[in-house]
């Protein structure tokens, strides 16, 4: 574990001084997001199901199809997690959300997701989006050092990507249809003027996301970028105790940025969700449910789990989580979605559990991941580059990694 608490004098300049840390002290206003149940969950839940019924009437001409396929929706659905119902849905900003990977009902985007997932089980008669998400690495700037950094290698690098070159590929992978691109960098929100550029360029439509340490998330930047057409923000903190968050981001005011940003996302009505890699040493049910008490605590929609992976800062390391660590963390996942004694917890997205009972979603089955050269990959922690997205052959290298698939997770497409 890295413990160095203070950036490098070097890079130190440029992202951040005491001034500014102290000009972006805000009152906390204790603002948290809303999470329904009840009644009003159920009456949201019954227009989601007609909108969903209303996707599939456009989308067909055969009335049998107006039925079939939703409800093949649903069995792939109970295929993954059973009979269970989940109890919460968050609301933020007019729209309701289920999953950190589903777009809010009831958007655009929500509505050319349902039909892009309706097109895999019976063809559409209208075009549709390729992917659910993709990831987009905008800079190889960071004033942090992460100890499970998938970009370690390339972090404050010279930069490669111009901004126009960033514009076409948000515009490229927007031509092919797409939910959702989030962000990331390095920190992305060290180019706050790029981030909005790219949302004012960008069509309507998708949904946008950061990918961000909370670092310069201030409520002059968040209402900037909300008002782009920035949709949400996914804050990493990796431990409930400041001190040992600042330690594994090797930033002493790592913490700091987290608490400030969240409340500044809630504030600007941003989906926010803090973002956990579970290390084998954080993996104890004691640990989840302290980290849960404290999210919900601050107000925020989502939790997203990750697991560490041998990449990056991590490569050549034992950082994979053992089945009974595992077994933890899916239980604890089920429990926290799908208990109701959980309701007033945020929601839990967790790949893993999806990867293992269904399949990877990645390598350019419905998401790909582009790093700070604008190289395909299939995740960010499965850098198995295929092309650029420059590329003119760039549907070419999507169909190449789909066809090699994830190499940890089966994730051809079915």
């Amino acid at each position: 574990m890295s413990n160095n608490n203070s950036i490098s004098p070097s890079i130190s300049v440029p992202f951040l001084n005491e001034e500014e840390i102290i000009s972006t002290e805000i009152q906390k206003t204790g603002k948290r997001q809303t999470l329904i149940s009840g009644l009003r969950k159920e009456l949201v839940q019954l227009s989601y199901r007609l909108t969903i019924i209303g996707v599939a009437i456009k989308s067909y001409n055969n009335p049998w199809n107006w039925l079939y396929v939703p409800l093949a929706l649903i069995r792939l659905r109970r295929k993954t997690i059973g009979q269970r119902r989940i109890y919460k849905l968050a609301n933020v900003d007019k729209r309701y959300y289920w999953g950190l990977f589903t777009p809010g009902w009831n958007g655009i985007a929500f509505k050319n997701f349902i039909a892009s997932e309706m097109n895999h089980i019976v063809p559409v008669k209208q075009k549709v989006n390729r992917f659910i998400s993709v990831i987009v690495a905008i800079t190889k700037k960071c004033a942090l050092q992460c100890e499970h950094c998938y970009e370690w290698e390339n972090i404050n690098k010279k930069e490669v990507l111009t901004p126009e070159q960033l514009k076409s590929i948000v515009a490229k992978i927007q031509e092919r249809g797409v939910s959702q691109i989030h962000f990331s960098g390095g920190e992305p929100l060290l180019k706050v003027d790029l981030l909005v550029d790219l949302l004012n360029s960008a069509k309507k439509g998708t949904e946008f996301w950061i990918l961000t340490s909370g670092l310069k998330l201030t409520d002059e930047n968040a209402k900037k970028l909300k008002s782009a057409g920035l949709n949400g923000v996914m804050i990493s903190l990796d431990h409930f105790d400041p001190e040992k968050h600042n330690n594994f981001r090797g930033f002493k005011e790592a913490y700091y940025w987290v608490e400030n940003g969240v409340q500044n996302a809630i504030n600007n009505k941003l989906v926010v969700a803090l973002s956990l890699c579970v290390t084998k040493d954080f993996s104890t049910h004691e640990n989840l449910m302290t980290y849960a008490k404290l999210a919900r605590k601050m107000g925020v929609s989502f939790i997203q789990i990750l697991e560490p992976k041998a990449v990056g800062h991590y490569l050549g390391k034992d950082v994979s989580l053992s089945n009974e660590q595992i077994g933890l963390l899916e239980k604890f996942y089920l429990d926290m979605n799908y208990d109701p004694k959980y309701k007033n917890y945020p929601l839990i997205s967790y790949h893993g559990y999806y990867q293992r009972h269904q399949r990877c979603f990645g390598a350019g089955n419905r998401s790909f991941y582009v790093d700070t050269d604008g190289d395909i990959n299939a995740c960010p922690f499965c850098q198995t580059k295929t092309g650029n997205v420059l590329d003119t052959d760039f549907d070419k290298s999507i169909l190449h990694l789909q066809n090699s698939g994830c190499p940890n997770f089966y994730s051809k497409n079915d």
